[in-house]
Formats: structure tokens, sequence, C-alpha cells
């Protein structure tokens, strides 16, 4: 119940903002209300739903603070794994990266959000696999389950198009060898989404009710 819940949050079935009633929820799931009541309770906790006593109970909207916390982390951790992959990447893996990041172009001009992260993932684990860190494989697998709801948002729009451009250097780069531009190529990636989810997403939030 409480795993079902969460990932209908992060995936963004449930979106953020989006009122909930445990009534629905539990008709939906067919089960009880009380342990939807219990898995809500768990989520609060969690920071993913906020509640207002007796008037509503609603999907948490998204805190840029915490936007800002994640980004900055997984953008040093993902230089970390390109240090330490670059040199070993293969011809396959160039090839990999520039199918990904078709696909993620395509996506994108669909408005297609899902696929679209799907793609971007699949461009940065790239390295992120061929870093040979299992431990930090894990630590940044993690932190992007909770950069989900985030990044959905942030490829709901055109502007991550921009995403695709800043994809094309790091690839050249890595092509060349040129070391430094490529992760200075990524660490630009990074800092890029993370701007342009607080100029377009948090600003259209700050606009709503």
């Amino acid at each position: 119940m409480y795993k079902q819940l969460r990932d209908w949050i992060i995936d963004g079935t449930l979106r953020p903002g989006e009122v909930i009633k445990d009534v629905e929820l539990a008709e939906a799931l067919e089960v009880s209300r009380t342990p939807v009541r219990e898995a809500l309770r768990r989520l609060e906790d969690e920071g993913l739903i906020e509640t207002a006593s007796h008037k509503w109970t609603r999907v948490a909207r998204l805190d840029p603070e915490q936007a800002d916390e994640l980004y900055g982390i997984v953008q040093r951790l993902e230089v970390y794994a390109l240090e330490l992959a670059q040199f070993k990447l293969t011809e396959a893996d160039f090839l990999t990266l520039e199918a990904a990041n078709a696909r993620l172009a395509q996506a994108i001009e669909r408005h297609d959000a899902k696929a679209a992260l799907a793609a971007d993932n699949a461009f940065h684990q790239v390295w992120i696999e061929r870093s040979g860190n299992r431990e930090l494989a894990q630590l940044l697998a993690d932190l992007k389950v909770k950069l989900r709801r985030f990044e959905l948002a942030h490829f709901d729009s055109k502007d991550a198009m921009e995403s695709v451009k800043e994809h094309q250097v790091i690839v050249e780069s890595l092509r060349t060898g040129k070391s430094r531009k490529a992760l200075e190529a990524l660490e630009g990636n990074w800092e890029g989404a993370t701007d342009r989810f607080s100029r377009r997403v948090l600003g259209k939030l700050a606009k709503s009710p």
C-alpha cells in the first residue's frame, strides 16, 4: 500500500498539489480506508503528503530548496563518476550515448516527460556504470529516486531541449579526449537543469493557488 502510493507520487501519477481522498484511493486499490490512512501518514512524515486538518490532503508541492540540494549533490557525484569512467568508454558506449540523446530529443518534442526522463537517465547511466564504483552507483540511484518528481517537471517543458545540446557537447568532448571540457560540460548540464527547473517550473507553481 505505502509503496504503491509512494511510487504514484514519485512517478507523477499523483501530481504535485493534487488533492487526494482516502475513500477514492481505497476504492482504486480495493482495500479498506485504514491501510490507506496509515500509508498517507507515513508519506506525510516523509514530506511527500501535505494535510490541512479537516480540509484537504494533497501531494506535496515541489520544494525549491530540496531541488537545489538534490541537484547539487547529484551533479558532484556524477562528475566524480565521469572522472572515473571517461578513459574506459568505448565506441559502443558513445553509440549508446548518442542513441539515448536522440530518444531524449524525440520525447521532448512529443511532450512525453516520462520517456524523456528515461532517456536522460540512460544517457547518464553509461558513465555511472563504467565508473566501476558500485557504492557510487547505488548512492546515485537512491538520490535520483528523490529527484524524479523534479526531473519530470523539468522535462515537461520545451526548455528541456537545452539538455540535448549539452549532452552533445559532453559526447563530442569525450570522443575527442577533451577530459576537462567533458567534465565542465557535465557540470553545466546539471547547472542548466537546475536553472531551467527554477525559472520555468517553480515560476508556474508560484503563480498557482
